[in-house]
């Protein structure tokens, strides 16, 4: 790509989501994410409840932090952790994860629930161990498993803390630190394990519709400076260098599926 040039896709008027479907048709396809979850539609499912979700993490298998262009990342090396049971048929290991957020207030989550929206959606992101890996895992029906978590502002989230206070080392796509220190996902997770689960995509392109989401329903507090920190991260835009914000897709049509609760 020539310096300078519009990337192939990304969250402004020209090429942000409304746009993605020319290069990716899938975007129009019939298991897209996000959705809008609307809870009297939702079907309690007591095989869910009866089978809990298991979700295993261990405390050093952070390892960096990475600003990508359009998120953070932070890399996993996914030995010692796997989520299972739920609407899972298997296991499945960390492997990275990100978020999305607004510019201010509470817009910025990708899933909403009953049309509400939340200032930031984190993501972990897992792969099904019956394949090699999580790039042979990304484009099959049942490949990856995400588990998402409403951000709303409130009091500072200590674990969340020590990952946030690295965006300032990482400002600009490519930037990269490695994570020195002890640091369990697991903090990340509200106290209240219910969510509601459904099949759908990947939020970015390529949009493979390869993901069973499992969304939380109780969101986790963050600090107004915590959600600043987001913000603080740079992006490329039309007009030159800029902060990054506004990186949440909308909610996609819900073609039919069935969207179920555990609670």
């Amino acid at each position: 790509m020539a310096p300078g040039s519009n990337p192939v896709w990304g969250y402004s008027q020209q090429n942000g989501p409304s746009t993605w479907h020319e290069q990716y048709p899938v975007a129009k396809g019939q298991r897209q994410s996000p959705i809008d979850i609307v809870t009297d539609k939702v079907e309690f499912d007591r095989t869910l409840s009866d089978n809990p979700l298991n979700i295993i993490y261990s405390n050093n298998c952070c390892q960096s932090v990475t600003n990508t262009g359009a998120s953070f990342q932070v890399a996993v090396d996914g030995t010692g952790t796997e989520i299972s049971g739920g609407p899972l048929d298997n296991t499945y290991k960390l492997v990275q994860f990100h978020a999305h957020w607004g510019h201010g207030g509470n817009e910025g989550s990708e899933h909403t629930v009953d049309g509400v929206t939340y200032p930031a959606e984190l993501h972990l992101v897992h792969w099904n161990t019956k394949y090699k890996d999580v790039t042979e895992a990304v484009d099959k029906s049942d490949g990856l498993a995400v588990i998402g978590i409403f951000f709303t502002e409130g009091k500072e989230h200590a674990g969340f803390k020590s990952v946030s206070d690295l965006f300032s080392k990482v400002p600009r796509k490519t930037d990269k630190v490695d994570i020195k220190f002890k640091f369990d996902p697991a903090c990340l997770l509200p106290a209240g394990r219910d969510y509601w689960t459904y099949l759908g995509s990947l939020t970015t392109p390529p949009l493979f519709e390869s993901v069973t989401w499992i969304v939380m329903k109780d969101p986790v507090e963050v600090s107004a400076e915590q959600l600043a920190a987001l913000r603080s991260l740079l992006w490329e835009t039309p007009s030159g260098e800029g902060q990054m914000c506004n990186n949440y897709r909308p909610p996609q049509p819900l073609q039919g599926r069935l969207v179920r609760a555990s609670f």
